[in-house]
């Protein structure tokens, strides 16, 4: 279909998404969506740009336009893998121009008039400059919000957000006067899950990642233990609602046996 024109291509996919959102009526839905969203750069150079930045742009005027589907959808909770702990060791030519483009687009995601309750998760400590302050003020002006909970990973790293959980259980346990060792002797998964970066999503449901990569690259490790996934071949600028229906209707065809 995609080597169809345009103008025939677009109104031959909204009736099929018409049906295929029919087909999606009383099944099963994920609660706490992570989408990986790859291959900004990639679709860049594919449409000819020089600069891959127009890559960035386009997939971050996309994440808003997914924000607004999920929501369409019935998602509750969103967690969107925006900039690793990893890609922070980048050029500065190439990690400051990317780290602008995420700040208009978590700008854009908490703006106001917008449904969502914003949070960003990450080393933040770790970004360059005044990044992490503007990011910190974007998401605190959607405090209360009663729309869909979004989480952006900036400088994220799932192996570091355990061994932060870890440190911040062993840190609230002795600031209480609490013995370290009785803590080691009781420590239970339920330490790790109430010191994570958000700890109302020690778990997920379903994971996708964009542009045929299948891998997780680190992201969500500790709550995507029983996570669904879910890959995808196009780049992330070019997926389309279509795309993640198809991903809802392959989540709700799998029987998830946690391990039993």
């Amino acid at each position: 279909m995609r080597l169809l024109p345009l103008f025939l291509r677009r109104p031959i996919e909204a009736v099929y998404e018409r049906r295929l959102a029919a087909t999606l009526a009383g099944l099963p839905r994920p609660q706490h969506v992570g989408i990986m969203l790859d291959g900004n750069r990639r679709w860049a150079r594919q449409a000819g740009h020089a600069d891959v930045r127009e890559g960035y742009r386009a997939g971050g005027a996309k994440t808003i336009e997914f924000l607004d589907w999920c929501t369409a959808d019935g998602i509750e909770h969103v967690t969107l893998f925006m900039l690793s702990d990893d890609n922070l060791g980048r050029p500065a030519e190439q990690l400051g121009p990317l780290i602008e483009i995420i700040e208009e687009t978590v700008r854009g995601i908490a703006a106001a008039g917008r449904p969502w309750e914003v949070q960003v998760i990450g080393s933040l400590d770790m970004l360059p400059g005044t990044s992490a302050q503007v990011l910190k003020e974007a998401a605190a002006a959607t405090t209360g919000r009663g729309g869909l909970k979004v989480d952006v990973a900036v400088g994220y790293g799932g192996r570091r957000e355990i061994v932060d959980a870890v440190k911040s259980a062993f840190e609230e346990h002795i600031a209480a006067g609490g013995d370290p060792a009785e803590l080691v002797e009781r420590f239970d998964i339920e330490d790790i899950s109430r010191h994570l970066y958000s700890p109302t999503a020690d778990h997920t449901d379903f994971i996708i990642r964009t542009s045929g990569e299948q891998r997780l690259s680190g992201f969500l490790l500790w709550q995507s233990a029983y996570a669904e996934m879910h890959w995808v071949d196009c780049y992330w600028p070019a997926f389309r609602h279509v795309d993640f229906l198809r991903a809802l209707r392959s989540y709700a065809s799998r029987e998830r046996r946690f391990g039993k």
